[in-house]
């Protein structure tokens, strides 16, 4: 395996292991953007913009919306990359402790997301997000991240359930509760968040927690071909995004926008969401910011173009069945663009010969994928922004196994392989 590959797998599973909810994954992309130059710009405040600026807002502190303008006065248009920061988990719900028979501690949660139970058993866990902290008269958010080995959701053993290996329903209010600990200790999470954030206990209003799976990223297979790690869907597209934008050519004459998102495993209907006005907003008010009438922002819409970027399902090796009977993409085969007659994908003709020319013309590999006629499939970002921000679009990503399992599989080519892909995108002139 070249070493660029692994190198590139190393840095994304480095990001990866930083950035264990959306909180922190923003955390991550705004820190590295400020590493880069970037000015940031709140949405309480005026934007003050400039040819050849760089700039970045945030939403909820899980939401981050960066772009790059061009030195030429002549705008053409905008060269737009979303991706999203959450991933399936259990979130804890208020008053989380329950005490068992006094003899055991366990956590009250709730499902995050269509996420595979199953593999959440018997691994170690903690938890991670945000607490909301009274500083006199003001509240002010702390990001949490208990950086230890904390809980595990522990399997009842095989003497107790003969149904186990056979197929059985897990229900998330009794079977996947985390375990803390022995005896009572009713109260201890705020203690915990205190502890973390070095604050009176007393201070802490609220808090926003996800359980996450500690396990850290590893490289594997007969010629080192595969990854595996949590939360692959959609930090590798995210990062890779974020990548892109800190190389993009500022001469194209083109914006390069890059709007990372949130609870796309939840619909996306939120302030931070695909379904929100944040990118639509930040559209408009950069047009203000450069004296844009109406007319001239909704003629350079016209002219733009999104990658909603999310990974795929890769051939699966035991269930040959579940795919599309010809199309097989599969992991290392290639940038994955994403296609559905129900328009959950929003590729179509147009915007797949658009990409795939920019593909063929750097030379990068692509793969189709359709789902079998008879499997669901999910929807994702594109075909939800498209209701407020309506511009031509294609959905891509990466093949990857086992998407929803707290620990997922990727190919070691493919993190190259979708930075050089949207680095050409951001790249090419229209």
């Amino acid at each position: 395996m070249e070493q660029q590959y692994i190198d590139d797998t190393n840095n994304l599973l480095s990001f990866i292991e930083k950035s264990p909810t959306s909180f922190q994954a923003t955390e991550q992309v705004v820190r590295r953007l400020k590493e880069h130059g970037f000015t940031e710009l709140k949405e309480g405040e005026r934007y003050h913009c400039k040819n050849g600026g760089k700039y970045y807002v945030t939403r909820n502190s899980s939401a981050i919306i960066a772009f790059t303008l061009p030195y030429a006065k002549e705008i053409k248009s905008f060269s737009i990359i979303s991706a999203h920061t959450d991933s399936p988990s259990f979130f804890l719900k208020v008053n989380p402790e329950m005490v068992i028979d006094n003899q055991y501690t366990i956590l009250n949660t709730e499902g995050y997301g269509g996420m595979l139970m199953q593999p959440w058993f018997d691994r170690p866990l903690s938890l991670a997000g945000r607490a909301m902290v009274k500083k006199g008269d003001k509240v002010e958010e702390k990001l949490v991240n208990i950086d230890r080995d904390l809980l595990s959701i522990v399997n009842l053993a095989i003497h107790q359930n003969r149904n186990a290996n056979t197929g059985m329903n897990l229900s998330k209010q009794k079977d996947s509760l985390p375990l803390l600990s022995l005896g009572s200790s009713k109260g201890c999470i705020k203690k915990l968040i205190a502890e973390h954030i070095q604050e009176e206990e007393s201070a802490i209003i609220d808090f926003d927690l996800f359980v996450y799976n500690r396990m850290k990223g590893s490289i594997w297979g007969l010629n080192n071909e595969f990854f595996s790690a949590p939360r692959i869907d959609d930090l590798q597209c995210a990062y890779c995004g974020l990548q892109a934008l800190l190389q993009a050519d500022n001469t194209t004459g083109n914006i390069s926008l890059l709007a990372l998102m949130d609870n796309e495993e939840v619909g996306s209907g939120t302030k931070q969401g695909a379904l929100s006005d944040f990118l639509e907003s930040t559209i408009k008010r950069i047009g203000f910011s450069l004296g844009w009438d109406e007319e001239e922002r909704l003629m350079m819409q016209s002219r733009s173009f999104m990658l909603s970027a999310d990974n795929g399902h890769a051939l699966h090796p035991n269930y040959r069945e579940k795919s599309d009977p010809v199309n097989h993409p599969v992991p290392n085969g290639g940038v994955l663009i994403k296609h559905a007659a129900n328009q959950k994908y929003t590729t179509d003709a147009v915007s797949s010969a658009i990409f795939k020319t920019i593909l063929e013309n750097n030379k990068i590999k692509y793969q189709d994928f359709v789902n079998n006629s008879n499997e669901a499939g999910g929807s994702t970002l594109g075909n939800l922004s498209g209701q407020h921000v309506s511009i031509n679009t294609v959905d891509m990503g990466a093949a990857q196994l086992a998407m929803h399992s707290p620990y997922e599989t990727g190919g070691v080519e493919d993190t190259t392989s979708l930075k050089r892909a949207m680095t050409a995108f951001l790249n090419t002139k229209r």
